[in-house]
């Protein structure tokens, strides 16, 4: 009997966390090369639609609230984080989040195979543009911008197949043991954090990083954050 194929390496991302936006960039920056052999497993915060289909199909969602303490904690760990890597980020208010249209934009996206190009313009918009990807008009706006098909984003939220693959990937988080991003598995190795994505790309041995130019000073925009969900450390969040 043939055995059982090795999973390929997997890398939980989502668009809300900060820290998940400096591991990509750091992967971009050291080891790009990696980027593609990764297969890439969306995580976020589900809506009432989302938890329904998650809850049919006997999956759950690990979802526990920040304490200000931490939050306030989050907001000087990221300034920090942000002026190591020369970007001037601005922190968005998040005030009515929903996070469906940027995540289900990303299943459109990689069917148009522009699934890292999605992923790197939300980003570019949430953090350094101060852009609310809550917004489904941003997010057609966005998506477009990419090449994406106008009234497919616009009815993703409303896309029984796009439902029904948001739960796959939201029982693959279970499955895998997932509690936060950013997080990477390569073979049975987890590794969850942005402290973690060099320890990770070392787990590849043809792995070379390269030199990157000393980061220019940044001024960071704090304006404020809105309702979080806690992953138990700084250094990964959901």
């Amino acid at each position: 009997m043939a055995g059982r194929a090795a999973k390929p390496p997997r890398f939980y991302f989502n668009l809300r966390s900060p820290y998940n936006f400096f591991a990509l960039h750091d992967l971009e920056r050291d080891h790009p090369e990696l980027l593609d052999r990764l297969a890439w497993h969306p995580f976020w915060e589900p809506d009432e639609t989302s938890a329904e289909l998650l809850e049919r199909a006997r999956g759950q969602f690990p979802y526990t609230p920040m304490t200000r303490a931490k939050q306030f904690y989050i907001l000087r760990d990221v300034r920090r984080l942000a002026a190591a890597r020369g970007l001037a980020l601005t922190w968005p208010a998040d005030r009515a989040p929903w996070w469906e249209p940027a995540h289900l934009t990303w299943f459109l996206a990689v069917d148009a195979g522009l699934g890292r190009e999605w992923v790197a313009r939300a980003g570019r918009a949430r953090w350094l543009e101060g852009r609310d990807i809550c917004d489904p008009d941003t997010v057609l706006e966005l998506a477009v911008e990419i090449g994406l098909d106008a009234d497919a984003v616009k009815g993703a939220t409303d896309n029984a197949e796009l439902r029904e693959r948001a739960t796959a990937a939201l029982l693959n988080v279970q499955r895998d043991g997932v509690f936060g991003v950013p997080y990477f598995i390569n073979g049975s190795e987890p590794y969850w954090g942005l402290d973690r994505v060099a320890e990770f790309a070392a787990s590849f041995r043809d792995a070379e990083p390269v030199e990157s130019a000393a980061p220019a000073e940044a001024e960071l925009a704090v304006v404020g954050a809105g309702r979080t969900t806690d992953m138990s450390h700084a250094g990964g969040c959901g």
